[in-house]
């Protein structure tokens, strides 16, 4: 199905996707770390000022819930907001992002040619692409990345990224086979008029096709299409779209977008039909404690404001200001008057000083455990964090210390590699059919290796191959293969013949033909 065209109202976006978007905006206030969008994520909107005291607060179900979070809770007039804000949601999504993509994954092809044009596209961009796009996708269930082709800017295809929370995907039997992005590109608050940019994948005939709109609407309807030249951030696709709204190249088998879920299983739309198909956010079932720890922190913010020292003493002590201005104070001076009394014949008034305790282990204490639960939770070890750091660790150490977050890296793994292979393909067919690329193959099975994350040292590796050798226990070239395990066979097979001859190895027999000799 093409882009909308009808002109009568229509809600943008899509009425059945309007909780799925709500929840992401709730995730995006946690990952952003804004306290006006964690307020208004959580805050009643019926409310421009809100009472101490809300019906919702008392109310059951999700209603009372959220208000009486800490970021649902209103701030007294004449109070200062010292609500604090610990950013442990963007740690998660960065945590993620870096146990996948701290190194770029290894993209091969069985055809040498190809297998060069492959590495080709895992640049630094490719790689960064990835990195932040997972970032995003850890924040709200799952991410899009497409790919991309402009002349102008590149002599091949690249990646790109889509949120989640900027389309409306349709999926069958798991799997998506369309999707539509949008983009607000203008705002008029004068007249209230909105321009969106459109642009949809879907299956035609096993085709993948890309069409593109720009409309104007309203902030909730999306209004009538005009053409593509009325903005400048799409007036260059006003000559690559033909009759139907779709580009005219690129047009190869397949989709050339694919939707990379964070983790599944869904649990809390497990049974809606519009996001059963969606990934989990890292976030999804401890929004609760993330706002316990940031209201444990603020409490231990507030012991610190109120237990400035402080001196009580009389109103008749203190220096009043002119004739009708009367006696004020400032909660930083460390004198201020808090009682009316006059002195006395024999005595003043005593002077008393003032001194809370801030409770630093009680503070502490609970905002460590809110931690450790949290992450637990999430599915990261504390170490992957910088906890419970010590001694410089072998390879296995470390994999025991983070053994949860391993977990987590392997189950979103098996997510990202058949996506990433999937892209790669397709970036090979766009490569021939826009770019003109000779020589490619891309029926060719295409491997997508995320490598180890944890290795031992250097030193720690010499160590172990200095044992092995000892113990005759292992070839060179298996040798030579430990210390370098990004290498390929035929480096290895070099350094090997390299070895052997520095150390005057003569050829070795080979085991199924004793009467030949291998090199």
């Amino acid at each position: 199905m093409p882009l909308p065209e009808t002109q009568k109202t229509q809600t943008w976006p899509p009425p059945a996707n309007a909780h799925i978007l709500t929840k992401m905006a709730e995730w995006d206030a946690w990952y952003t770390g804004s306290h006006d969008a964690l307020t208004r994520a959580y805050a009643s909107a019926t409310h421009t000022r809100a009472p101490l005291s809300r019906p919702s607060q008392y109310a059951g179900g999700v209603v009372g819930t959220l208000a009486r979070f800490l970021w649902g809770r209103p701030v007294a007039d004449g109070q200062r907001d010292g609500r604090l804000h610990i950013p442990i949601a963007a740690d998660l999504a960065q945590a993620s992002a870096d146990l996948l993509y701290a190194d770029p994954p290894k993209v091969t092809s069985e055809d040498q040619k190809t297998a060069d044009r492959l590495a080709d596209y895992v640049d630094d961009h490719m790689a960064t692409v990835l990195s932040a796009g997972s970032e995003i996708g850890a924040a709200l269930g799952g991410r899009y990345h497409r790919v991309t082709w402009d002349r102008e800017l590149a002599d091949r295809p690249f990646l790109s990224t889509v949120h989640a929370d900027a389309a409306i995907p349709t999926f069958r039997w798991g799997r998506l086979v369309a999707v539509t992005f949008w983009t607000r590109l203008a705002h008029n608050g004068g007249n209230g008029t909105v321009l969106r940019h459109l642009e949809r994948h879907e299956l035609v005939n096993g085709t993948g096709l890309v069409y593109h709109g720009l409309y104007q609407g309203t902030d909730s309807d999306l209004g009538r299409v005009i053409p593509l030249t009325e903005h400048p951030a799409v007036r260059h696709l006003a000559t690559q779209v033909g009759a139907d709204g779709a580009l005219t190249e690129g047009r190869t088998p397949g989709l050339a977008v694919a939707y990379i879920p964070n983790l599944t299983p869904n649990r809390i739309w497990r049974t809606d039909q519009a996001g059963k198909d969606l990934g989990r956010s890292d976030y999804e079932g401890v929004e609760p404690l993330m706002d316990s720890l940031d209201e444990t922190y603020s409490s231990w913010m507030r012991d610190i404001r109120v237990a400035k020292s402080r001196l009580l003493i009389p109103e008749y002590m203190t220096q009043t200001g002119k004739p009708g201005e009367g006696v004020s104070f400032d909660l930083d001076q460390e004198a201020y008057t808090t009682i009316r009394a006059a002195a006395g014949e024999d005595s003043d008034a005593p002077i008393t000083p003032m001194q809370f305790a801030i409770r630093v282990d009680e503070h502490q204490r609970t905002a460590q455990d809110l931690v450790e639960q949290i992450l637990r939770s999430a599915g990261y070890s504390a170490s992957t964090f910088g906890e419970e750091e010590s001694d410089p660790a072998t390879a296995t150490e470390t994999q025991a210390r983070k053994g949860r977050s391993l977990l987590t890296r392997g189950r979103k793994v098996r997510l990202e590699r058949p996506a990433l292979a999937g892209l790669a393909t397709k970036m090979l067919l766009v490569d021939q059919a826009v770019f003109n690329t000779p020589g490619l193959d891309p029926s060719k099975p295409v491997d997508v290796d995320f490598g180890a994350t944890v290795q031992d040292s250097p030193l720690q590796l010499a160590q172990t191959v200095e044992a092995i050798s000892r113990a005759q226990a292992a070839s060179v070239e298996t040798k030579v293969q430990m210390l370098h395990p990004d290498w390929s066979p035929d480096q290895v097979e070099t350094e090997a013949a390299k070895i052997r001859d520095e150390q005057g190895i003569g050829p070795v027999a080979d085991p199924a033909n004793p009467g030949l000799f291998g090199s």
